[in-house]
């Protein structure tokens, strides 16, 4: 039975996502390692989807019978998270409060006008920018938000960064285990290991809980993007234990089953390196994969390094989580201006 199956869940997105084989992927990186794509990037027409929609989708119940009528959460300039909370609460009716930090070192001219932010505001949402640095933890900034539409009048509801330390911010991860886990009969085959980015923590926490559920959390690659790995794995132990104990899993995670490779995340976060530009070219040159300097470059860099370097036995097929994101690259169009 499904560890999900006491949750209610509102649907915003398509249903289960593809997985589809990277041919030339795998052919560039020597053919030996098998390379697969699970695209969470392409899981709704809301905003343009990704990873924060299997989360909302088990955050919007709480939201609506708490009685809120305004959704209140906090990223970065070009937060994916924030321009999914807008999609979310326009297309369930409500208002939306996002603050917009200034967690990345990064002045391209347009940052603060193309890609998401501009997304997010098309949606009607009001973004606010805030001069604060990065910090997965909770914030002053947001407090003050939600407390300024309390003092509007408005009834908040609260969804913290990346909706990750939300009571119910790992759930849509645990079910990506089991959607994984049926698609993968139908394929005939089981991956070996999973790679998948880590920031605020609930999209990998969620999978190892779902995926030690299997046993198999260990083959779960967190490639950490946050560049403060320490909070980082704090973060995704919280989770894990709060989340394997609400959905009843039986035992407790253990610390090797919590993989994060820390050697990605530099030079800070929201910030690629040569190599993290390399990694988004070749995922675009040889399967128009688009990918993004923030988040999904620095853990296809990691697949794509880790595979170079022999991590994966040979015939082992790695399956790479496509979260989404793509829109910020908008904000990053100086380093990609001859492509």
């Amino acid at each position: 039975m499904s560890l999900l199956a006491k949750f209610e869940r509102y649907p915003l997105t398509y249903g289960p996502t593809p997985i589809e084989h990277l041919p030339r992927l795998t052919e560039a990186l020597g053919g030996n390692v098998q390379i697969y794509a699970k695209r969470d990037d392409c899981n709704s027409g809301l905003a343009m989807g990704g990873n924060k929609l299997r989360k909302l989708e088990y955050i919007v119940p709480d939201a609506i019978a708490s009685g809120a009528d305004t959704l209140v959460s906090i990223g970065g300039v070009q937060s994916n998270h924030t321009r999914m909370v807008a999609a979310t609460a326009a297309k369930i009716g409500m208002k939306c409060v996002v603050v917009q930090e200034k967690w990345v070192p990064h002045y391209d001219a347009v940052y603060d006008r193309v890609g998401n932010i501009l997304m997010t505001r098309l949606m009607g949402a009001d973004s606010r920018l805030v001069e604060d640095g990065f910090d997965i933890g909770i914030r002053q900034s947001w407090e003050n938000a939600i407390q300024s539409v309390r003092d509007a009048g408005g009834v908040p509801y609260a969804i913290p960064a990346g909706a990750s330390v939300h009571k119910y911010g790992a759930l849509g991860y645990i079910g990506f285990a089991e959607e994984v886990a049926e698609q993968e009969k139908a394929l005939g085959f089981t991956f070996d290991y999973i790679v998948v980015c880590v920031v605020t923590g609930s999209t990998q926490a969620g999978m190892i809980v779902g995926f030690a559920a299997q046993d198999r959390a260990q083959t779960v690659i967190g490639i950490d993007a946050s560049g403060t790995l320490d909070q980082t794995r704090a973060q995704v132990r919280q989770i894990v234990d709060n989340s394997a104990e609400l959905v009843g899993l039986g035992r407790k995670v253990r610390e090797d089953e919590i993989v994060i490779n820390p050697d990605y995340a530099y030079p800070a976060y929201g910030v690629p390196s040569e190599e993290t530009n390399d990694a988004i070219r070749l995922a675009a040159r040889t399967e128009a994969m688009i990918t993004d300097p923030v988040y999904e470059g620095k853990s296809m860099q990691g697949m794509i390094d880790l595979t170079r370097k022999g991590f994966f036995p040979d015939g082992s097929k790695v399956l790479y989580v496509h979260l989404g994101g793509a829109p910020a690259i908008n904000g990053y169009s100086y380093y990609y201006k001859e492509g």
